[in-house]
C-alpha cells in the first residue's frame, strides 16, 4: 500500500473514500455508524468531515492499492483550539475489509505517527468503540488507554458501549 498525505480531494477521490467508508461500515467497522448504512448516509457525514481537509486544517492520509484506488484512510483532526494545537485526534481510521489482516492497518497508523512527528506534534489521540477489542490493535502500536466514557455510545436500545480514549505520546 502506498500512502499519500493530503491528496487533492477530487470528486473521484471523494467517491472512492465514501465507497470505502460504506464498505467498512457495512462490514462491521467502527467508523461512526452502527449497523448497515447506505452510501447517502455516509455522504452526509463525509461532507462535513472533508471540509476540514479542504480548509487545510485537518490532514488526510490515503492508502492506495496496487491499482491506484483508495483502500485506506485516516484523518489527523485538529481540535481548532489554540490550547490543543500540539496534538491531533486520529479519526476515520479504515482499511478496506478485503485488505484487512495484512498489516495495512498498522502501517496506516505508523504513517499517521510519522506525519504527526513531522508536524511537530506531541501526541495523538484516538477514541475506540468498546466491546470490539480494538484497544488490542492500538496497544502494540504504543497507544495507551487514558480514559473511558461508560455507555457513551448507544449502538441500539439496550446495547450501550464504552468509548475508550487512547493516547500516543510523541514527545
Amino acid at each position: 500500500m502506498r500512502f499519500v498525505l493530503d491528496p487533492e480531494l477530487t470528486l473521484e477521490l471523494r467517491e472512492q473514500l465514501v465507497g470505502l467508508w460504506t464498505d467498512v461500515s457495512n462490514a462491521g467497522g467502527a467508523v461512526g455508524f452502527a449497523g448497515a448504512v447506505t452510501r447517502a448516509q455516509v455522504e452526509e457525514v463525509a461532507g462535513p468531515t472533508f471540509e476540514g481537509v479542504d480548509a487545510g486544517i485537518d490532514r488526510l492520509i490515503v492508502g492506495y492499492d496496487e491499482d491506484g484506488a483508495a483502500a485506506a484512510m485516516a484523518i489527523l483532526v485538529s481540535k481548532r483550539f489554540a490550547l490543543s494545537a500540539h496534538w491531533r485526534t486520529v479519526g476515520r481510521v479504515m482499511v478496506h475489509p478485503g485488505r484487512q489482516g495484512r498489516g495495512e492497518g498498522a502501517a496506516l497508523m505508523r504513517e499517521a505517527e510519522r506525519v504527526g512527528r513531522a508536524m511537530g506534534l506531541e501526541g495523538l489521540h484516538i477514541t475506540v468503540r468498546g466491546g470490539m477489542g480494538l484497544e488490542r490493535f492500538y496497544t502494540p502500536l504504543g497507544y495507551k488507554e487514558v480514559g473511558r466514557l461508560p455507555g457513551a455510545l448507544r449502538m441500539a436500545p439496550g446495547d450501550d458501549r464504552d468509548e475508550i480514549e487512547m493516547w500516543l505520546d510523541l514527545s
